[in-house]
């Protein structure tokens, strides 16, 4: 009597979003540590520094906001020039309060939420022919 894991979306979206309105319900700075190197990353290259960049994102400090499932989006000043900045969800390193230090590392694989499936299909993975209770496991 096996179940077929059910897929999940990414929680990475949900947390850089519940991060980022908890760093500014407490009247701090949310930035986010982007991987400048991945795919789809839109920003100055001036901005890039060891294939990184860091980018305040507090309502302040940008224009047109979207934290979406996907992407992250804005308009953002550099050195003076507006810029469009797009960011895919999966290039989000970090997301932490500027003042503090406080918030939280995203782990590099993009499905971190992957329930593993039973390879061998008998219900259980102790090798022994027992049963063990349902269990989760990060599969990377």
């Amino acid at each position: 009597m096996s179940e077929t894991p059910v897929p999940m979306t990414s929680n990475r979206p949900y947390l850089i979003r519940a991060i980022y309105e908890w760093i500014s319900d407490n009247a701090m700075t949310p930035y986010l540590l982007v991987d400048a190197t991945a795919d789809g990353v839109v920003v100055p290259p001036q901005a890039v520094k060891e294939g990184r960049v860091v980018l305040n994102v507090a309502q302040r400090a940008v224009a047109r906001l979207e934290l979406g499932n996907d992407w992250i989006r804005f308009q953002a000043r550099f050195s003076g020039q507006a810029f469009p900045v797009e960011v895919p969800i999966s290039a989000v390193a970090a997301i932490y309060a500027q003042e503090s230090g406080q918030g939280m590392m995203l782990p590099a694989d993009e499905d971190d939420s992957t329930v593993a499936p039973d390879t061998d299909g008998d219900g259980d993975d102790d090798g022994n022919g027992g049963k063990r209770p349902p269990h989760l496991r990060v599969v990377k």
